[in-house]
């Protein structure tokens, strides 16, 4: 469990909750402690991801895949187990808030990481493979796969503030973010080198994987994806200079070679 959760990442993820609790005046401990859970449930899905059932990677953040170096039962049971854990942390007594407000993060997290949110996105990246697949089909696997994650991220401190108002904006604009995440993603798997990512690059063309490049091209995913970037500029340009951070943050999304 702590070999697939702590060493590598970026804890994007994480970031994101601590950017959008500025602009909500969140406090700082109980960030951390969703982080956490968000974190366990992305391990989690990376370490299912790899195995050999699914998209069969032997690297995983610049070392063997999780599977490669404890064997797929134990690998199993520990993605199992860091999906539970994330409950743990979100249900304990140790984070401090109402338990209406735990209720809400539980029963929203487990949307996010189940048949609606990263496993039924895998499901349809797996049924995908090496056919021809519309925009609007592609966009909707992605977001599943990735943007769900990151909506529960961009959600949860405004959960926490109780200002309900604003929970479908940032809904959106998380799914914006995750999907900015996945097209970025999907470039540097299509120009990147291993040695420099940390994991197999330009397996999605061999696999013959659903993704804008393999639809639009690269050129016009970069296109897409920068459009994207300003779209999601324009929804948080009403909360100023309280979310400079989330501008950055979007801005590293973009720009990251990793």
């Amino acid at each position: 469990m702590k070999y697939g959760l702590l060493p590598g990442g970026k804890k994007i993820r994480s970031k994101l909750l601590v950017d959008i609790g500025k602009i909500f005046n969140i406090n700082y401990k109980n960030l951390i402690k969703i982080g956490a859970a968000v974190e366990c449930i992305h391990a989690y899905s990376l370490i299912h991801d790899d195995l050999p059932c699914m998209d069969n990677d032997v690297l995983r953040r610049g070392k063997l895949s999780t599977h490669k170096k404890y064997g797929e039962s134990t690998a199993i049971l520990a993605g199992n187990s860091l999906l539970t854990i994330a409950f743990e942390i979100l249900s304990h007594k140790s984070f401090k808030e109402k338990d209406k407000i735990k209720i809400q993060l539980i029963n929203l997290i487990s949307e996010c990481a189940g048949h609606a949110g990263i496993a039924g996105g895998q499901f349809l990246d797996l049924n995908f493979e090496k056919k021809k697949v519309p925009l609007k089909k592609i966009i909707d696997m992605q977001i599943k796969k990735t943007g769900k994650l990151f909506s529960f991220c961009c959600m949860a401190p405004v959960i926490l503030s109780k200002k309900y108002n604003h929970l479908k904006k940032f809904d959106k604009i998380g799914s914006d973010i995750g999907l900015l995440f996945q097209i970025t993603d999907d470039v540097i798997d299509y120009r990147g080198s291993t040695r420099k990512v940390g994991k197999k690059t330009k397996k999605d063309l061999k696999k013959g994987k659903a993704t804008l490049i393999s639809l639009l091209g690269y050129k016009n995913s970069i296109k897409y994806s920068k459009k994207l970037k300003l779209t999601i500029f324009d929804k948080i340009r009403v909360f100023g200079n309280k979310a400079e951070d989330l501008r950055d943050t979007v801005e590293y999304i973009l720009e990251r070679k990793k």
